[in-house]
């Protein structure tokens, strides 16, 4: 049974964003919010309080000085954000908002850091209790890890390398430059794919910038071979994951892949 260009099939059940009475605490940080001042385009930016709890993520704008009549301050429930993307350093908040400056695209919000702490102890927090609509742009140790392979992330000029890494319950592309690190639960992948043994897909549920609405695919060249075995326990362990239990069946009973 041939499994190198198959999709994924069966329905995904998505879970609950937050599980509030599992987050026991609040998260907050000094952080810059940084954009461009429409209608120009120099980029401006605000410093300010940035807290991630229970409810959503707020930003309220703080100033050394005499603050503005109204100053920056919003809160995002978490069934109004559309993508929320974590890395070491930053976070970026999509939102369902249109962008009048930028013909009606989907407004984010970008907050990074000031300090020396990461966003590691937040991202511990929500791996656990955030859907789909969750974005880890963090490379974490994959739990019972499985193999790993050296790889090349391609993009449209150019590319990172860096490590692929099969967990029992996540896959993590860890990169040597900055925020291009991913972990992914299965969950957050809807498929993977090779033409051969030197490269590998995995398409997932965070946004694609390039295409409205999409899902975002990860192309890698893989810098050893992939055998066909382990691609294909990758394959049924990703879809079992999803529910697709009559493959798992059918392995245990004997039948060649």
């Amino acid at each position: 049974m041939a499994f190198r260009t198959e999709t994924r099939t069966g329905a995904l059940v998505a879970a609950l964003l937050l599980a509030p009475a599992l987050f026991a605490q609040s998260y907050q940080y000094e952080a810059w919010h940084g954009h461009f001042e429409p209608p120009y385009s120099f980029r401006a930016g605000n410093f300010g309080k940035l807290t991630i709890d229970a409810t959503g993520v707020s930003f309220q704008e703080a100033y050394k000085g005499k603050a503005p009549k109204q100053p920056h301050a919003w809160h995002w429930n978490y069934d109004d954000i559309q993508q929320l993307e974590i890395a070491p350093k930053s976070l970026t908040v999509l939102t369902y908002r249109d962008n009048k400056w930028k013909l009606g695209a989907d407004r984010e919000y970008e907050f990074d850091l000031t300090s020396e702490r990461t966003f590691e102890d937040a991202y511990a927090a929500l791996k656990d209790r955030l859907d789909q609509r969750f974005v880890a742009a963090i490379a974490a140790a994959p739990g019972g890890a499985l193999w790993e392979i050296p790889a090349k992330h391609l993009v449209r000029f150019g590319g990172d390398e860096g490590t692929l890494q099969v967990g029992a319950n996540e896959i993590v592309y860890k990169s040597a430059k900055t925020n291009e690190s991913r972990t992914w639960r299965y969950e957050d992948i809807d498929n993977v794919s090779s033409s051969g043994p030197f490269q590998l897909t995995i398409t997932t549920f965070e946004r694609s910038k390039l295409d409205y609405g999409s899902l975002k695919q990860f192309n890698f060249e893989l810098k050893q071979r992939l055998d066909e075995a382990r691609y294909n326990e990758l394959w049924l362990r990703l879809n079992q994951s999803k529910g697709l239990k009559v493959l798992g069946s059918y392995r245990q009973e004997g039948g060649a892949l």
